[in-house]
């Protein structure tokens, strides 16, 4: 997980919260060809990152409905990580629910799960 390890909260909090949320979503996106191929630890490593940006949104973000929706989506994600097998289905749909969480992301849907 060296790639986001030393992002700081203040660097992360520069971002509004659409362009946190889309790098969440493009660090799923990538994973989705991993599962696809079935190359599991570079899925695993994937969650880690996602794992990690989700902490610093939830870290900086000061709307608690939001945190506690986003929060809920880790444990998804988490859910995912720990899993034996990969599982396209449910990754896709944690995905969709990640975008769907602002106005903005959710216009990516249809780009992103074609």
């Amino acid at each position: 997980m060296t790639q986001h390890a030393g992002l700081t909260t203040e660097r992360w909090r520069a971002f509004t919260r659409t362009q946190q949320l889309l790098h969440i979503a493009a660090e799923m996106h990538r994973a989705i060809a991993f599962i696809e191929s079935n190359r599991a630890e570079y899925v695993r490593a994937g969650y880690e990152r996602v794992l990690r940006l989700v902490d610093l949104t939830a870290q900086v973000q000061p709307g608690y409905s939001f945190r506690r929706e986003l929060l809920r989506w880790r444990g998804v994600v988490g859910e995912l990580y720990l899993a034996p097998e990969l599982d396209l289905a449910t990754h896709k749909t944690a995905l969709r629910a990640l975008l769907e969480l602002d106005p903005v992301t959710e216009q990516q849907i249809e780009y992103l799960l074609a």
